[in-house]
């Protein structure tokens, strides 16, 4: 369950496993500055889309911001759009619970961008217009694609979208104790209001605020973590391998495997891998999935339309590379820093899946949890992952409408014979529909474990968008049939392997695992209590044992709910006792399928005119940028 509950947390962007007590993580006294510091990153934002509102005059500058956008400008958006609260609290907590292990997510993320600039940035600028589908309908059947391309962008939004509306909604709920419902709304209202009016112009800007507030809030927690240390990295592991309760969290990671270890010896293990990640196959499809599913992602792919050339195109790659990579390396100090000032026992007692490290690390550095300084620190950190869902979650609404209106609408229905007054009014009607189904999507998915979600929206993009576009660039021979047999056959695989995969929730496992939280908590209490009576516990360590204490209850309270909820069910979803399929995300399996699909779509298609005469002129374009240009004015 906890792998799983990572998954979502990693992957999606932003799915925290929170687990805090129902009044919200910052005390009643303190929550004021909670609000004052979200009211002004929201205000400010909301000046941005207000200025960025009056800049939107056409379909090309709501969807690509009239191809404006600088190259720099569009490696902060991208950076703003990729880094989510994943990124901030889930790579940060991983590297808090599990030490080396939890950096390896943070190379594959970034990995993924060499994929991008090698293969799909400057030619997706040169071919594309506003959207994935016009890549693909460039040289194929241009309806049947771009049924087929909007499909597939609206199945990976909604995926992601979920997770992000869910996550968003819990994160508040944790923090300040708002309603669950409320703050669902509050991230679909906030998001609304960004696309709705400001169209890419307003989501760009956004990203770009959320981007440097993300990395000047890791920068100066670094800063106060690193100093004590004088900035030297080795005096800094050296503390970390020193420190007791690193110590104390790997001899609980390794069980008996600990036994005949020194505390040194654990120290050092800690900053070696293999105490989370330990399945080689589970590992290599992870890795798959976000190596090609980021090059296949629908509001990553359409950001490289808002700048005005290919050179500008590759140019804000680059940035987002140095972007992103710099901020994977604070991760680093943001989570051992957690690790030997908060410690793993109590990371875990806010929640299993150490989503609040950096938080919690935040509100230490400035002081503690009854301090002013360290409560405003943790405030600023938790307005800033909020901002970075409302971001992310602004994108993918935009990348769906786009597929609505644009492809849809305009591409399909209208037949390109839509006035720009008509296609800017069908991008908003259509960003309106989108933004309402994912609050509603966000309040049904309550309390649901959403991580396959997640899994999904990686599946589905590297399985059949990435094959596709990748192969409609590069391939002389790809056609229609190619397009269309990879869109259907690496989206199927994708979804139908999520459902047998483990990934899923299996009534038999809950039951057992709760039945064992039962029969295990009178043992934990009374051990827990007979500390807290002997009354030779110091302040700090009382506090933990008595969270533990509110925890242990909170665990046993859901494990008696979990009976209860599954006493009539015995299998899955789709009717299975236990997965069929071991890998949480299926990329091993669906990658391939969606390239082999491709292939011999195209292969037993026949002849597709079409294909073969544009292939001359797309080839030129998209090494030259000759035409270019007339993506825009189409």
């Amino acid at each position: 369950m906890k792998k799983m509950l990572w998954m979502g947390g990693l992957l999606g962007l932003g799915v925290p496993a929170l687990a805090l007590a129902a009044e919200g993580a910052v005390a009643p006294e303190y929550r004021f500055l909670t609000f004052i510091v979200f009211g002004a990153i929201i205000a400010l934002t909301m000046f941005v889309t207000y200025l960025a509102s009056k800049r939107v005059h056409s379909a090309s500058d709501f969807y690509t911001a009239g191809g404006g956008i600088s190259g720099v400008q569009n490696g902060w958006a991208i950076a703003g759009d990729y880094l989510s609260a994943a990124s901030f609290l889930g790579i940060a907590g991983l590297i808090s619970l599990y030490g080396y292990d939890g950096f390896m997510y943070s190379v594959g993320w970034l990995v993924a961008y060499i994929t991008v600039l090698l293969v799909i940035a400057e030619p997706c600028r040169n071919i594309g217009k506003y959207t994935l589908a016009d890549i693909l309908a460039y040289r194929n059947d241009p309806k049947k694609t771009r049924i087929v391309g909007a499909l597939s962008v609206i199945t990976v939004s909604t995926f992601y979208l979920t997770a992000q509306m869910v996550g968003g909604g819990v994160l508040v709920k944790t923090l300040i104790g708002i309603d669950y419902e409320v703050s669902v709304i509050a991230v679909g209202v906030l998001m609304l209001a960004y696309v709705l009016f400001g169209g890419m112009v307003a989501t760009t800007y956004v990203q770009i605020i959320k981007a440097v507030l993300l990395v000047l809030a890791s920068i100066v927690l670094v800063m106060l973590v690193w100093a004590p240390y004088g900035f030297s990295l080795p005096e800094f592991l050296t503390a970390v391998v020193g420190d007791g309760k690193v110590q104390a969290q790997v001899a609980k990671l390794l069980g008996d495997q600990s036994a005949n270890m020194t505390a040194a010896e654990l120290g050092q293990r800690f900053l070696e891998p293999g105490l989370y990640l330990k399945d080689p196959l589970d590992q290599l499809s992870l890795g798959m999935a976000l190596v090609f599913g980021t090059a296949g992602l629908p509001h990553i792919l359409m950001r490289f339309f808002t700048v005005p050339n290919a050179q500008e195109a590759r140019k804000s790659v680059i940035w987002a590379m140095a972007i992103i990579g710099g901020f994977y390396v604070l991760t680093i100090f943001l989570g051992m820093g957690a690790a030997i000032h908060v410690g793993a026992a109590d990371i875990s007692l806010v929640d299993k899946g150490g989503n609040m490290a950096a938080p919690l690390l935040a509100q230490f550095l400035g002081g503690g949890a009854d301090s002013m300084l360290g409560n405003f620190m943790l405030a600023f950190v938790a307005a800033v992952a909020f901002a970075t869902i409302v971001a992310v979650v602004a994108g993918l609404v935009l990348a769906s409408a786009s597929a609505m209106a644009h492809d849809l609408y305009v591409g399909v229905i209208r037949g390109e014979h839509a006035t720009a007054q008509e296609q800017v009014r069908a991008a908003r009607i259509s960003t309106v529909i989108v933004g309402a189904l994912a609050i509603v999507i966000g309040i049904a998915a309550k309390g649901q474990n959403v991580a396959h979600l997640v899994a999904l929206a990686f599946a589905v993009a590297a399985s059949a968008n990435l094959p596709c576009v990748l192969l409609t660039l590069y391939w002389k021979r790809c056609n229609t049939g190619g397009i269309i047999g990879g869109m259907v056959v690496g989206t199927a695989s994708a979804i139908i392997l999520v459902l047998v995969s483990p990934n899923m929730t299996y009534p038999l496992k809950v039951k057992a695992d709760a039945e064992k939280v039962i029969a295990e908590a009178p043992a934990k209490r009374d051990a827990l209590q007979a500390s807290l009576d002997g009354g030779s516990l110091d302040e700090r360590a009382q506090a933990t044992a008595t969270k533990a204490l509110a925890k242990l209850d909170a665990d046993v309270t859901k494990a008696q709910d979990d009976l209860v909820k599954n006493a009539d069910k015995t299998t899955s979803l789709v009717g299975l006792e236990e997965p069929l399929i071991k890998l949480k995300n299926p990329g091993l399996i669906s990658i391939p399928l969606g390239f082999l699909a491709v292939f011999l779509g195209s292969l037993l298609y026949g002849r597709d005119r079409r294909a073969e005469e544009k292939w001359t002129e797309l080839y030129v374009r998209q090494n030259t940028g000759i035409g270019a240009s007339k993506a825009q004015a189409h």
